[in-house]
């Protein structure tokens, strides 16, 4: 069991009938009445952002999370499948479930798969990925001198902006956790 006192940025507490990671917190003593920690925190199942107050000695259990290493294989449509490195059983999850880091993943990528007692529940993307450009307007010769951008799509379908040098078939490293272009690779 964890105190409300004894929240930290990234805990994991079950509370409310749901599982919630800290996003943020205050312990405020007000000059007049009892202390109090405030708390901004994330349902990791619904994605829902609650801001909340808590008296500090509130207890509630402290939520186990599981992370496992999986190979993202394919997409029928519906339903996104994932390999279990180890024991090579393949995992259905949905959009939902996969929607943050759909766009950076192609085949075969292994990805960081989050359990809560033996459901999946969200899928992480290794932090820098390389995709290959499918689609973008040429530059032209001296348009490297200013710091503009156009769009370019690349092969997961994600569209980011690119400084305007950046051709068809060249590969990028994109940052998963900004959404943002790094270098060419």
């Amino acid at each position: 069991m964890i105190s409300a006192s004894d929240f930290r940025k990234g805990l994991t507490v079950e509370w409310d009938g749901g599982v919630w990671n800290i996003v943020d917190f205050q312990h405020v003593k007000p000059g007049k009445g009892a202390a109090f920690v405030r708390t901004k925190i994330k349902n990791i199942m619904t994605g829902a952002v609650v801001e909340r107050s808590f008296n500090p000695t509130d207890k509630m259990p402290r939520a186990i999370i599981e992370t496992k290493e999986m190979n993202y294989v394919y997409n029928d449509g519906t339903l996104y499948y994932f390999m279990d490195t180890e024991t090579y059983e393949q995992l259905p999850l949905s959009f939902d479930q996969v929607e943050d880091a759909i766009p950076y993943v192609k085949e075969n990528t292994t990805v960081q798969v989050r359990f809560f007692k033996g459901s999946a529940f969200s899928v992480e993307a290794p932090n820098f990925v390389v995709l290959e450009v499918t689609e973008t307007e040429p530059g032209f010769k001296g348009d490297t001198a200013s710091n503009t951008y156009k769009p370019a799509t690349l092969e997961t379908g994600l569209v980011l902006q690119v400084p305007l040098f950046i051709s068809i078939g060249d590969k990028l490293r994109v940052d998963t956790r900004s959404g943002e272009y790094m270098e060419r690779a």
